[in-house]
C-alpha cells in the first residue's frame, strides 16, 4: 500500500483519462491521493473530485505563482472556513519561488503567512512549494509557528531539511529522486529519518524513471519509492508501510482504507 500524498488530478493532462489514471493508480496498490490545490478558481472542481472519488481528498490554497493575479487573495478566514469540508485534509500548496520570481516577493510572502495562519486556525497540516528561497522559507515558518506540515516535492539544499525537521515538518521525495543528476537530493533522503518522509508524484509534472518525459500519473509513485527503499537499504514494503503510517499520522482527516 502506497500514499500519493500530492497530485493534481484537475489538471487538463490528466482530466482527459482520469478513470483511468485513477484505475492504474489503484493497480498499482496506491490507496490514497491527495489532489492540490493551486488557484482560487479551481477550489471548487478540486473539492468535487474529492467529493465524487472515495480515495481522492485534496486541500486548499493558492500557489505562489498565483498569488498577485486577480482574484486569487484569499484571506486566512477564508481558507480556514473552507478547510472544515470533510474531505479538505490540508492547507496549500503555498510557500515562496523565487527561481520564476512570476509574483512580486513580498506578495507571496503575505500569502504565504495567511496560509500559514489558517493551517494553525484549522489544525491542518501546511504543503509547502520552496524553490530558491530556503532561508526566506524558515525564516516565515519560524516567525508565524506553524505546527506540521509537509516541504513537497523537496529537492532543494540540506539546510532547508534540516531546518524542516527541526521544526516539525515531514520531506515528501517525488520523482526527481530517481533522476541521474539528483545524486545530491538522494544523499540528503539517506540521512533523512525514515519517520518524517513521504513520498508523492506532483503529477502530472516530474515522472520518474523510467517515464522521464511523459506524462506523470500516481501510480508513478511506486518507482520513486523503489528508488527511496534502495537509496536506504530497505525492502519496498518497508518504504510503504513507513511513508504510510507518516501520511496517516500528518494528514489526520484522511480516513484510513
Amino acid at each position: 500500500m502506497l500514499i500519493d500524498s500530492h497530485c493534481h488530478l484537475d489538471f487538463p493532462a490528466l482530466v482527459a483519462d482520469r478513470d483511468g489514471v485513477l484505475q492504474r493508480a489503484r493497480a498499482a496498490g496506491i490507496t490514497r491521493m491527495v489532489n492540490i490545490s493551486t488557484r482560487r478558481a479551481d477550489m471548487d472542481a478540486v473539492r468535487v473530485t474529492a467529493e465524487q472519488v472515495p480515495d481522492v481528498f485534496c486541500t486548499v490554497g493558492v500557489h505562489p505563482h498565483h498569488v498577485h493575479e486577480e482574484g486569487e487573495h484569499l484571506s486566512t478566514e477564508e481558507l480556514a472556513s473552507r478547510a472544515a469540508h470533510p474531505k479538505v485534509v490540508g492547507i496549500g500548496e503555498t510557500g515562496l519561488d523565487f527561481y520564476y520570481d512570476t509574483a512580486p516577493r513580498d506578495r507571496q510572502e503575505d500569502s504565504f503567512r495567511r496560509h500559514i495562519r489558517a493551517a494553525q486556525a484549522a489544525k491542518l497540516p501546511l504543503i509547502i512549494h520552496s524553490r530558491d528561497a530556503e532561508e526566506d522559507t524558515i525564516r516565515v515558518l519560524k516567525s508565524e509557528g506553524p505546527s506540521t506540515g509537509v516541504m513537497h516535492c523537496f529537492s532543494s539544499r540540506r539546510i532547508l531539511a534540516e531546518q524542516a525537521l527541526e521544526i516539525g515538518f515531514y520531506i515528501s521525495l517525488s520523482g526527481i529522486l530517481t533522476f541521474k543528476k539528483s545524486q545530491e537530493l538522494r544523499d540528503i533522503a539517506r540521512d533523512m529519518p525514515l519517520d518524517r518522509l513521504l513520498v508523492e508524484t506532483d503529477s502530472p509534472y516530474l515522472a520518474p524513471e523510467p517515464y522521464r518525459g511523459k506524462t506523470c500519473e500516481p501510480a508513478y509513485v511506486v518507482c520513486t519509492a523503489q528508488v527511496l527503499a534502495e537509496i536506504k537499504g530497505i525492502s519496498p514494503d518497508d518504504i510503504a508501510r513507513h511513508t504510510t503510517e507518516n501520511f496517516f499520522r500528518l494528514f489526520t482527516k484522511v480516513s484510513r482504507p
